[in-house]
């Protein structure tokens, strides 16, 4: 019979691995071309892996939670309509004897350990490679808690472990902080928690942790300060809703606010390009790419930061597609590793929850974030050659929030301010 193996897919140029999540076929259902047969999970999105043929498929080579790298084959489909499954249980397949991680490095005896858990309490997650590297190498999960990892979201990857286990006991790990310090320097625990009769507890998903565990690494990693601007957008209210159904009509797009602010956005960092950096220790990265991310909300109610590569090459019509085609691929789960990678600088709508104004937490390793506001109508003094009149105008709030240890009050209040002019200075003539 005709048999073809499901690869696991290249997700991006720094994804060389997923944890499969969910099988959605058995061994023995047939299945459609294009068809989903399972989901995994990288470090940045959850992804769904489509069948390459149809047929049936008669063998999974891995288990739900096993990390497979990509180009791997993850399951076996038959062609052949009288395929039969074959019966032997799932392969969990080891390295080649020459890369058996627990024999890079120097044999020891097997230790009795606690089971290590794929989530710490600390809410670090750890692949089962790492978990059977520990368990063959007798270390705990504190130990595990301990080592500081290079992955993202500070994850402790295959060569973190390997690297720690020569030296276990050395204190080369970084310790587990227990207790932060308080204002006046001592440490303070966190507060126990009481469940009450009634209350419901609810366990936080895989992206929920990775959210949280990226925010709390934020926080820790840089010194956040925030600057405020209120924009007049009256001009781009009026010009929008002129242009926007023959806008739709000719470019098959509807017209939002947000690519209009991140053509403003753009604008601003082209003129002050230290707001386009990372900080890599005591080196500051001056980025070449404007790529801007887009903090959107997905129906799970957690959040995700799509890309837009080089948007300074775009014009507003092409920043309207990314924008919506994005958009559209967040919402049904659709985004690729590869479309949530590379961003410079993020922008997050606050103003599409009705909020006015928000301070956003960095997005690392970016140094900066602006979060707009809703539109509302205000009274205002309108300056005129024939004197000051009170008019109705729409104004919108900018915050703009920015590391201190290399974007200082100067920098980040005039990148704030400039973006507000750009908006401000909209043609209301403007051809699109």
């Amino acid at each position: 019979m005709a048999q073809v193996e499901l690869i696991m897919p290249k997700m991006g140029e720094s994804v060389a691995e997923a944890t499969i999540i969910k099988w959605l076929k058995k061994e023995g259902d047939k299945i459609a071309a294009d068809e989903t047969v399972l989901e995994i999970a990288t470090d940045k999105v959850d992804s769904e892996i489509p069948s390459t043929a149809e047929g049936t498929l008669i063998k999974r080579l891995y288990n739900e939670g096993d990390v497979v790298q990509v180009g791997k084959a993850i399951a076996i489909i038959s062609t052949d309509a009288n395929a039969t499954v074959e019966t032997s249980a799932p392969e969990v397949k080891a390295p080649a004897a020459n890369q058996n991680p627990a024999k890079e490095v120097a044999a020891s005896p097997v230790k009795e350990v606690a089971a290590i858990e794929k989530n710490s309490a600390s809410g670090k997650f750890y692949s089962p490679l790492v978990r059977n590297i520990a368990k063959e190498e007798g270390i705990s999960m504190a130990e595990l808690d301990s080592i500081e990892g290079t992955g993202a979201n500070g994850r402790v990857t295959k060569n973190d472990i390997l690297a720690y286990v020569p030296n276990k006991g050395k204190q080369t790990a970084k310790p587990v902080e227990t207790a932060a310090p308080s204002s006046n320097g001592a440490a303070h625990q966190r507060p126990a928690i009481a469940v009450g009769a009634g209350d419901e507890i609810i366990e936080m998903d895989r992206m929920r942790k990775l959210i949280a565990d990226h925010m709390v690494m934020s926080k820790h990693t840089s010194p956040h300060v925030t600057s405020f601007v209120e924009a007049d957008v009256t001009n781009i209210v009026l010009w929008r809703e002129k242009v926007k159904k023959n806008f739709e009509k000719r470019e098959g797009e509807k017209l939002t606010f947000t690519p209009i602010f991140i053509e403003a956005l753009v604008k601003a960092i082209k003129d002050f390009p230290m707001i386009n950096v990372s900080l890599d220790g005591t080196k500051i990265i001056k980025r070449k790419n404007i790529n801007i991310g887009m903090a959107a909300a997905l129906p799970t109610g957690n959040l995700i930061v799509p890309v837009i590569k080089n948007a300074d090459t775009l014009n507003l019509v092409g920043i309207t597609k990314q924008v919506n085609d994005l958009a559209s691929r967040a919402r049904a789960g659709k985004l690729s590793p590869d479309d949530i990678q590379g961003g410079t600088y993020t922008i997050s709508n606050v103003g599409s929850f009705g909020n006015v104004m928000g301070t956003p937490i960095i997005n690392q390793p970016q140094v900066a974030i602006m979060a707009v506001g809703a539109i509302k109508k205000k009274p205002a003094v309108i300056e005129t050659e024939h004197g000051d009149l009170i008019g109705i105008r729409h104004f919108m709030y900018l915050s703009h929030s920015y590391d201190h240890r290399v974007v200082d009050g100067s920098l980040g209040g005039q990148f704030v301010r400039r973006v507000a002019d750009y908006l401000e200075q909209w043609d209301i003539n403007r051809e699109f």
